[in-house]
This record gives structure tokens, sequence and C-alpha cells, in this order.
């Protein structure tokens, strides 16, 4: 299936592209306002649009994956939508609630498929969790623990030339660390439980990073039957530390998986039993990337399979998250 690019930057880039080549796709196409950008794309064979507008008109795309900065989202995904074309939009939905309302209606309205891209309910490690946990290997969950953390200073840029660190923009963000990142956790917690998180609290923190979003943040909460979640999220966090660490604890044992939450493959995912204490590893695809995962259930998603993406379970959770959040800024 040919897939066009609203937003070539780095993410989609140098992640999404190579996994939608790995999942038996093809980038066709890009949209972007960049001549930066829509040069890099053309270099690489690839035809290059200033808008999704014109990308659909030409016929360029099957499908559209939106990974411009967050306060953007909405142009592309309800163009997209408009033409028919199926769409998996970056995360969060939007960058304020106002405009993920506005969207959900969008999508809804034109019938068409739509998925967020939490990659990461799609990593092999994270299938295979949610289906030991479905399976009782642990018993009765009791809590969810993350870690999810990494480096991201003012000045930060993929590119290395251009100096454009959007994410800590709070206009352009949404806000910082903890919308970026957080996100990811709170999903993946109703992706392994199969329940979401309905009540919610946030701390924020501005320790490290001069600029005017938080730089860090821990999360508390619960789902409805009592599943207790906490989440550390930061963007002041050495690289070389251990700062990838998901955790699911049962009655029976718990489910350990590190290095498995960011963008690429592999990580270990193992389980502790709770009366010997003994350790066995749980057997996942360890050569899939997160990216290639998503873009191969989409594409079957896009063919009429059977999938789990849900523009209204995406909603819930954004309207779960935006509260506690607004909450946090307000106590800052």
């Amino acid at each position: 299936m040919r897939w066009g690019i609203a937003g070539y930057g780095w993410v989609a880039r140098d992640h999404m592209a190579p996994g939608i080549g790995a999942a038996g796709g093809r980038v066709t196409a890009i949209a972007d306002p960049s001549p930066a950008a829509r040069a890099r794309a053309e270099a690489r064979g690839i035809e290059a649009f200033d808008s999704v507008e014109a990308m659909a008109s030409a016929g360029a795309c099957d499908l559209v994956y939106v990974a411009t900065p967050n306060d953007a989202h909405a142009g592309p995904v309800l163009a997209a939508v408009g033409a028919g074309l199926p769409v998996l939009c970056e995360k969060p939905v939007a960058a304020s609630l106002a405009e993920a309302e506005l969207m959900a209606a969008g999508v809804e309205a034109a019938g068409v498929l739509y998925g967020t891209a939490f990659d990461q309910r799609h990593h092999p490690a994270h299938r295979a969790m949610a289906e030991a946990i479905g399976s009782g290997a642990i018993g009765r969950p009791i809590g969810v623990r993350i870690v999810y953390a990494c480096w991201v200073d003012p000045l930060w840029t993929p590119d290395g030339d251009a100096h454009d660190n959007w994410r800590a923009d709070p206009a352009r963000a949404g806000g910082g660390a903890v919308i970026d990142l957080a996100l990811h956790g709170l999903d993946l917690a109703q992706r392994v439980l199969g329940e979401p998180v309905d009540a919610l609290s946030i701390v924020l923190q501005q320790r490290i990073h001069d600029y005017a979003v938080d730089d860090g943040g821990m999360l508390m909460g619960r789902t409805a039957s009592g599943v207790l979640f906490q989440s550390h999220v930061a963007y002041n966090c050495a690289e070389v530390l251990p700062r990838r660490r998901l955790e699911v604890l049962g009655e029976h044992g718990m489910i350990v998986a590190t290095d498995t939450m960011g963008q690429t493959a592999g990580g270990t995912l193992v389980r502790r039993c709770g009366r010997s204490g003994e350790e066995q590893p749980i057997a996942f695809d360890a050569d899939t990337s997160p990216f290639a995962a998503q873009a191969a259930a989409f594409m079957a998603a896009a063919r009429g399979d059977a999938h789990d993406f849900s523009v209204h379970r995406d909603l819930s959770l954004m309207r779960v998250f935006d509260r506690a959040y607004r909450e946090a800024i307000a106590c800052r």
C-alpha cells in the first residue's frame, strides 16, 4: 500500500518510513511546507507536496501518516479523511482537547479509518505481555509501574542544523515531557490490562532545563477495577542511564519489560514467580520494531481486517489526561 506522510521530520523519516517499508508498504509521497523537508524526500525518490490537499488531489497515496507538530494535526487529518484516505496520526491526538474533539467529530462524520499512533501498543514485547496477563500468568493485576525518560534540552534537535525544538514550545506541543511521553504509558496500561486508567493525577517538574514547559512529571492513577498506575516521565534523564521500564505486578507474580518502550525493536521480557522468585523469559519477536508492527496493523485495518484502532478510545484517554494535566498546571 502507498503511504503519504504529512510532516517529514525525524520520527517520520528515520522511524516510521523504515517501519512502513519493513511492513511491506511504500512511502510514495510527503506533504510538508518546509522546502528543506521536501528536498530530503525528493532526494530519496519520494514525490513531495506542500499540503495534504495537494497530495490527495494528485492521488499519490492510499494512506496518510501525520507527524506534524502537535498543534498542526487537525488540518492534515481532516484533509485526509475528507479525501477518503485512512489516516494514522501521531500522539497526542492534538495539542489541546478542543482540537482533539474537533478532529474526532470530523473523523466520525467522514466515516474513514483513523488511528492514533500509539506505537508502543504494537511492540511485540507489549503484545506478548498483554497475552500473558490475559491468560492469568500473574493472576489478578495489582499495579502498573512505568519509567519512560530521555534527554531533551532547549537546543535539542535530531537533525543537528535546524534548532527547532517544538517539543519545548507550549503552543506547538501543548506541554512538555508529560504530554509527549505520558500518554504512551497510559495507552499501554490500557492495552496490557484491557481497561483504561479512569482516575488520574499528575505532578509536574521544571527542574533542569530552561524552557517554558515541564521537563518531568509523575502520574498516579487507578482503573475502574482497582489496578493502580504509576508513571515517571522525563526530558531530564541522561540517555546512558536506565530509563525505559514497564512492570505489571500481579497477585502471583510480576512481568517486567526492559528497554522496550521506545522506537527500536528488542528489549527483554521476563516473568518473576511470586512464590519462588524464579525468573523466566517470555518469548517475543525481537526483530520487529513498534513502527513496523504499527504500520502492518494499520494496513491490515485499511484492508478491512479486524483491528483495535479507535478514535473514541483515544479521545476518552485525552479527556482523562487533559483534566489531570490542567489541574497539575494550576497547582504548579
